[in-house]
């Protein structure tokens, strides 16, 4: 068969990999000058790719998707990977390329489809796909070409500085496809609490909840950075996905921070004890073994308490509420940052729409795979796996 991919991300190269192994002739249509530029991004720039821990938990759709989270397509992925001779390094389940460096994912990928014959095709832009009888009539800015299939690996509308514009979105809907609301997630959080520039620029290990309408919906533990808009960190964007949502349906969405996760028993008395061996120090002093100075002062801030006043020297009013808010501040979340910000999109075009290997059930021949789809994941390798899954079976369909 003659096929069409376009967009030359991660998903693309699953599906034009595994339809080349089974000599199809494949052309990959990518707009940018160079193929993978988000993938590059990854992991900071290390590509976290894979992760030791799957279960249904770490992926999010508005559909059931039991069927695809599964050993059997998890080992597929697993096995996409040393194919391609990826030497991975563990750390704490999160599988990087042994380099920690995402240009040895990229170069892995490139080199098997050249391998394998497919024609990789840049600064090709496409602009429309029509129908023609039985095939697709690709158009781009520079030429027109009919296939017997297309799919669209176009990604979302994140880090559209990567060319990310919506396209596949846009086509859906041409062909009266219908889209799960799209929102942005992985995610930083804008809050409005008054210290942000005090605290601006701390990490510190923390656990945190989600409460939606004050009712407890998920909680995560990690590092958190504080910033001078509000809260950012794994722990955060974790959370982020349900809080996007719920934000743009009006609803209260506030983050609990336990910033001394660390300490299991009452907090007050702990520090009643700290005091006794530990005699007169103020309450930064007291605190600032375990907690940085800054964020010590941007909490009395809040609290109308100073920070220079020993211990002994608080009301037992002002002791309660300093213990709260480390223990359990409460930050009402006013917004996200955007769809430049955000790592991945909830939302997409709806499963219910396509078969199990994600060709559209109204459109013959036309499939979709990777973040166009309306499946996420959380943070550490679980919306690459997404990608290259979808990809993989896209390329199984016949």
């Amino acid at each position: 068969m003659k096929i069409a991919i376009i967009g030359g991300g991660p998903a693309g190269f699953a599906a034009a990999i595994t339809l080349a192994k089974q000599n199809n002739k494949v052309t990959m249509l990518e707009k940018n000058s160079d193929v993978l530029k988000k993938l590059l991004l990854t992991g900071n720039g290390k590509c976290n790719y894979f992760n030791n821990t799957q279960n249904i938990t770490k992926y999010h759709s508005n559909s059931n998707i039991d069927n695809l989270i599964k050993k059997e397509n998890l080992d597929k992925v697993i096995n996409f990977w040393n194919e391609l001779g990826i030497i991975p390094i563990v750390k704490n389940g999160y599988f990087y390329p042994f380099s920690e460096t995402s240009s040895s994912i990229k170069s892995a990928l490139v080199n098997k489809a050249y391998d394998l014959g497919v024609d990789i095709k840049c600064n090709e832009e496409v602009i429309d796909i029509l129908l023609n009888g039985k095939q697709l009539l690709v158009i781009t800015k520079s030429y027109q070409e009919l296939y017997d299939k297309v799919i669209v690996a176009t990604g979302s509308v994140c880090y559209p500085k990567t060319g990310s514009t919506g396209f596949g979105y846009d086509l859906a809907k041409k062909f009266n496809i219908d889209l799960v609301d799209i929102n942005p997630s992985l995610v930083q959080l804008n809050t409005n609490l008054g210290i942000e520039k005090l605290w601006k620029g701390i990490r510190t290990h923390v656990k945190v909840k989600h409460l939606e309408n004050d009712q407890l919906i998920k909680e995560e533990e990690g590092e958190i950075q504080l910033t001078d808009y509000g809260i950012s960190g794994i722990c955060i964007f974790n959370l982020s996905r349900n809080i996007s949502i719920g934000l743009k349906n009006n609803q209260k969405e506030t983050i609990e921070i336990n910033f001394v996760p660390w300490v299991l028993s009452d907090l007050q008395s702990f520090l009643e004890e700290r005091n006794v061996y530990l005699p007169n120090r103020n309450i930064t002093q007291l605190c600032d073994a375990f907690l940085n100075y800054k964020l010590l002062y941007a909490i009395c801030n809040k609290l109308n308490i100073d920070p220079n006043k020993n211990w002994n020297d608080l009301s037992s009013t002002d002791k309660k509420l300093f213990c709260q808010s480390l223990r359990a501040m409460k930050v009402d979340i006013v917004g996200t940052k955007g769809f430049d910000n955000a790592q991945v999109c909830s939302g997409g075009i709806a499963l219910s729409e396509l078969d199990e290997k994600f060709a559209a059930k109204k459109i013959d021949n036309l499939q979709f795979c990777g973040e166009v789809l309306d499946i996420d994941g959380d943070c550490g390798g679980y919306n690459l796996t997404i990608a290259i899954l979808t990809g993989i079976l896209a390329g199984e369909a016949r």
